[in-house]
């Protein structure tokens, strides 16, 4: 895909299209085709249309949308598409909070539920390098429930950036999510926006804001991956909203 810098002066033409399909669910689409078209060779016109649907379901499931990421140093970008279900301030995990890591003191922790319905590709919610990934095996709860980052399997990653702010977050597998698809491995070098990998069918990312600073998003607000503003470094004030 291109890295053309976006602007809002109206270059170029706008053309609707569809969203592509990223590699990692091109697979499940082909199994899925297959069995539709089996079916309806077969007849089996009550199998063959639901399975159809489903197919149809699973492009939609792994589509990669293109975004366009703000670019100021001080924004924290969110990770991951969905609904803001938590906010709360907490202790970083034990992966993530010894000294070379994000500390130990509480940090404001952002929930993103994500439905089986949202894009699940997750992104790097800022620019630097990742110096920490720990995956941890674990249960299958309903990935909106708070005990879930803590009993569920999950994978914590850390990216520092050359300043030395590090950024935590933590992608959760949920009751149909089974697992957890990285794009990135340790000591990459990752641009804010850029995706990092996803987890398949349902989930929840959970992201540390640096000390300092506040969440810029309200609970319940629904957020988009790679675009929406989590927090704003050192700006401590607390965001709060209407809902219309």
């Amino acid at each position: 895909m291109s890295q053309e810098l976006l602007d809002n002066r109206g270059k170029g033409l706008a053309n609707w299209s569809l969203p592509p399909v990223h590699p990692e669910g091109r697979k499940f689409a082909v199994i899925a085709a297959g069995i539709t078209l089996i079916f309806a060779l077969m007849a089996w016109e009550t199998l063959a249309w639901p399975m159809g649907g489903i197919t149809l379901w699973v492009l939609a499931f792994f589509r990669d949308p293109a975004r366009v990421t703000p670019l100021d140093e001080r924004f924290i970008i969110a990770p991951a598409d969905g609904l803001v279900t938590l906010i709360q301030e907490v202790a970083p995990p034990a992966e993530l909070s010894d000294p070379e890591g994000l500390g130990s003191a509480p940090l404001w922790r952002i929930s993103i539920f994500m439905s089986v319905f949202d894009v699940h590709i997750n992104r790097a919610p800022i620019g630097g390098t990742i110096r920490r990934i720990v995956y941890i095996s674990g249960k299958f709860l309903n990935a909106d429930l708070d005990k879930a980052s803590d009993e569920n399997e999950r994978q914590h990653v850390m990216i520092e950036r050359s300043d030395g702010l590090r950024i935590g977050f933590t992608q959760i597998a949920g009751l149909v999510a089974r697992r957890i698809v990285p794009f990135v491995k340790e000591g990459d070098f990752v641009a804010v926006g850029q995706r990092v990998g996803l987890i398949r069918f349902g989930s929840r990312v959970d992201v540390y804001l640096p000390g300092g600073t506040a969440p810029a998003v309200v609970k319940g607000q629904r957020i988009v991956a790679g675009e929406t503003v989590l927090g704003i470094v050192n700006d401590a004030p607390m965001r709060e909203g209407i809902a219309h």
